[in-house]
């Protein structure tokens, strides 16, 4: 139903003016200044081009002989050394190359920064061209021209909608041929590709298969995710994207843990993204200070059963109904499931019977029958545990992998069955309350005053999966940055002719330190859909880290008391508005997390 447009007042006006991506902060945005590192600027504060010299560091994993065989011809030309940017000296201009550039995988917030970074420092004269859809653009040849008014237009904003993404695995050799037509059709000399590690471990496939059909085009990775599981070490602190989503989360999750407090009766069960490293459930607690907050590889180094877990958050809910406090956060990574040992070896096997019985299973017209035919392929004790799970749970596990062999965590409620575990147990604490309180071996002291409290209380839940809404963002400042530093990186790398390297920047405290780390380098074996495959290697919470003591000191006076933080929301300008990850500030050992240095800064305006 059409409604009259107010056409002519002054209000209308206003309002009209902010569609497409023009709201006040938005405008707002793309006038912020961005920090730019030293190695790309000329004496007189001109961006150009760095160059690379090699350093002293070689990456090399266990299984170097066999990455050797399979990328022969770029692990000869690399070495596997790293390379560290200086300012060019009396360097020839560059000129007539062509680059293209995709994004890759999940969506991240300061994509559109990279654009920006790549086309400013290969000037006027070499062509920046984007790639439309991520790997499936590549294959299919959807190439265009990205333009100085398109960058000015993007800049500071968003994550992947000016070029989109797609998830495509290129590993066929019908796909192989797609992208050679595609880099000779457009008369490429670069190749960008924007993604985590799978992405990257496919930039690293496509630079040894160009490299052998002698077709001399560089092909570069930046690291994105907002898991954070894309690092290595001083050398490539974080993925970008990482920043942005968890001060995303934490200014909910700070939200929800106000609200507990507010209406004094629910517990808030919050699934963070992260299917592999809970490095954003890690920073979001420590920006929040929750009740509770589950790691998932603590729980796996702990040996942790489904029912520890339980008990666990279940004592700590009952320490605090003990002491009046009847809310609180509970943070859950999205992972979690495949990190409960009896669980992972439960996932292990029906990934083994699912693709022995694929077609058989697939031809099975009920949850019931394909379950049916399953339980007899486990052993005793998964079959057993499998049945114990919720239908719905049970479905989840045996949907379809994604195209990595993976179990699709994100559709499985796993806060939503520790919450129906935690009920009963709660209900079954209330009918014995002999059992679990007293001197003994009960679950904790308790007057007989607060245990008759303690029976008439109630336990309240909402679950909630803060995912998408961290992803695609306007980048906070240390994105943004980040993410410009990077684009100037690979267009760097790219015009000094190299290829199969990631682009990195470490030392966010001291100016940024520009690397080029050896993506075979990053390369290590990992089992895939029961076959071993070649992947860079996820990076985890490590429990001897910094970032996790210090959580791991403070977890249990902020589970006993009220002591939750809210960051509020991202500062793009404020006292807030120069700070990085905590957790990466503790890490690296940096003396503060509030304020971030990587370079002098200054507006970026290409038109």
């Amino acid at each position: 139903m059409e409604t009259q447009d107010p056409a002519g007042t002054d209000l209308a006006t206003l309002v009209k003016q902010t569609e497409g991506g023009h709201s006040l902060f938005e405008d707002a945005a793309r006038e912020q200044p961005i920090p730019v590192c030293s190695v790309f600027l000329d004496k007189d504060g001109t961006i150009r081009p760095a160059s690379f010299r090699e350093t002293q560091t070689v990456f090399t994993c266990q299984e170097h002989n066999s990455i050797l065989e399979v990328f022969p011809k770029t692990i000869a030309k690399s070495r596997n050394i790293i390379l560290e940017a200086h300012p060019s000296e009396a360097h020839p201009a560059v000129a007539g190359k062509r680059v293209a550039v995709l994004f890759s995988g999940g969506p991240a917030a300061g994509g559109h920064n990279v654009l920006a970074g790549l086309k400013l420092v290969l000037g006027d004269d070499n062509t920046l061209l984007g790639i439309r859809k991520g790997p499936k653009g590549l294959l299919s040849g959807d190439v265009f021209e990205i333009t100085k008014s398109d960058v000015d237009r993007i800049i500071n904003t968003g994550g992947f909608n000016f070029l989109g993404t797609d998830r495509t695995k290129i590993k066929t050799p019908e796909q192989f041929e797609k992208v050679k037509n595609t880099v000779l059709e457009n008369r490429l000399d670069g190749l960008i590709i924007v993604g985590g590690d799978d992405s990257n471990t496919n930039a690293a496939f496509i630079a040894e298969y160009l490299e052998t059909e002698g077709i001399p085009c560089s092909v570069i990775g930046i690291p994105k995710t907002i898991d954070g599981d894309m690092a290595a070490g001083k050398y490539l602190p974080i993925s970008f994207g990482y920043d942005t989503a968890t001060k995303v989360y934490a200014e909910l999750t700070g939200n929800l843990a106000q609200d507990a407090a507010s209406a004094v009766k629910y517990y808030h069960f919050v699934k963070l993204m992260g299917r592999t490293a809970s490095k954003i459930t890690l920073e979001v607690a420590l920006q929040t200070k929750p009740a509770i907050a589950l790691i998932s590889e603590e729980i796996a180094a702990e040996n942790m059963s489904l029912g520890d877990i339980v008990d666990e958050i279940v004592r700590i809910i009952v320490l605090r109904r003990l002491k009046g406090i009847n809310h609180g956060v509970v943070l859950v990574p999205e992972g979690l499931i495949e990190f409960v040992p009896e669980m992972r070896t439960l996932i292990l096997e029906l990934n083994r019977a699912l693709a022995d019985y694929e077609r058989d299973i697939k031809d099975l017209p009920t949850l019931r029958n394909k379950l049916e035919f399953l339980y007899p392929h486990l052993s005793p004790q998964s079959a057993q545990l499998m049945a114990s799970l919720p239908d719905e749970i049970e479905e989840m596990l045996i949907l379809d992998r994604d195209d990595h062999g993976n179990v699709k965590v994100s559709q499985i409620e796993t806060e939503k069955l520790l919450i129906d575990k935690i009920r009963y147990k709660m209900s079954e604490i209330k009918r014995h309350t002999e059992k679990y309180f007293g001197d003994g071996e009960g679950l904790v002291p308790a007057s007989p005053q607060q245990i008759d409290k303690f029976k008439v209380a109630t336990f309240s839940s909402q679950s909630h999966f803060l995912g998408y809404e961290g992803r695609s963002g306007k980048p906070t400042s240390f994105d943004a940055a980040f993410t410009f530093a990077l684009g100037l990186t690979a267009g760097s790398l790219v015009l000094a002719g190299k290829t199969g390297y990631m682009a990195a920047v470490t030392d966010f405290d001291k100016g940024g330190t520009v690397l080029a780390l050896p993506i075979t380098g990053l390369i290590t074996c990992e089992m895939r859909k029961g076959k071993e495959e070649m992947v860079i290697e996820k990076s985890l919470v490590e429990l001897d880290s910094p970032a996790f003591k210090l959580f791991a000191a403070h977890r249990e006076k902020w589970a006993q008391e009220d002591l939750f933080s809210s960051p509020g929301p991202i500062q793009h300008w404020g006292p807030a508005s120069r700070q990085i990850p905590i957790s990466v500030a503790l890490n690296q050992g940096y003396a503060d997390y509030r304020t971030f240095n990587l370079g002098e800064e200054r507006k970026i305006r290409l038109e």
